[in-house]
């Protein structure tokens, strides 16, 4: 099973980097993510340089797709020709946002009447594009999913792993890299978080 962690040009090292590392803990499970996009260079809000592993047209090949966020996502959303190489089917695959990422998912048309989760910052621009936002970190509805805050890319990859893999393989994984000393609290917390999302407003 692979995951694309579609990464842009400007983007947060938050929001890939740690969606993408607790992903990797799963790989002796069978489950991959790669560091996904549109060249084959990005550099960071903050000037970090990164390679990708795969080109963005491996969305298609994804069981799950992750959306980062950055500085540069109002950009992204104007782009047609960078959205056409973004051909997401949450028929066949998970699909995710972080932060600035739900404008991408509102601008693909796949949030419908789903609420969304972003960050204070991209919030208004997220509104504006007709999309309820909650304050909350983390929502769910089938297939779909938003997370908001940097810090919450570790539920948005709990879902991921807890959707395809299983609660207990997110539990191994959130236990590992938990702070020493708290790890009962974290695992919990990012567990409750999803599964307390994937109730919300049903």
């Amino acid at each position: 099973m692979q995951v694309a962690v579609v990464t842009f040009d400007g983007f947060n090292e938050l929001d890939s980097f740690i969606a993408s590392a607790l992903i990797n803990r799963c790989r002796k499970d069978g489950l991959e993510a790669f560091i996904t996009t549109p060249t084959p260079t990005v550099t960071s809000m903050n000037g970090v340089a990164v390679t990708g592993q795969r080109p963005l047209e491996f969305v298609t090949e994804a069981d799950a797709v992750l959306i980062g966020s950055g500085v540069r996502t109002r950009d992204v959303v104007a782009d047609d020709r960078l959205l056409r190489l973004l051909p997401l089917d949450p028929s066949r695959q998970l699909v995710g946002s972080q932060c600035s990422g739900a404008l991408v998912l509102a601008r693909l048309g796949l949030l419908g009447t789903m609420p969304a989760c972003t960050d204070a910052t991209s919030r208004p621009f997220v509104e504006a594009a007709g999309v309820t936002v909650l304050d909350a970190p983390f929502h769910a509805e089938g297939n779909i999913a938003t997370a908001g805050g940097c810090l919450a890319s570790q539920y948005l990859a709990t879902w991921v792993i807890t959707r395809l893999l299983g609660e207990d393989a997110a539990r191994g994984v959130l236990d590992y890299v938990a702070p020493v000393g708290e790890q009962p609290e974290t695992v919990e917390r990012a567990l409750h978080a999803v599964r307390s999302g994937r109730a919300a407003l049903r």
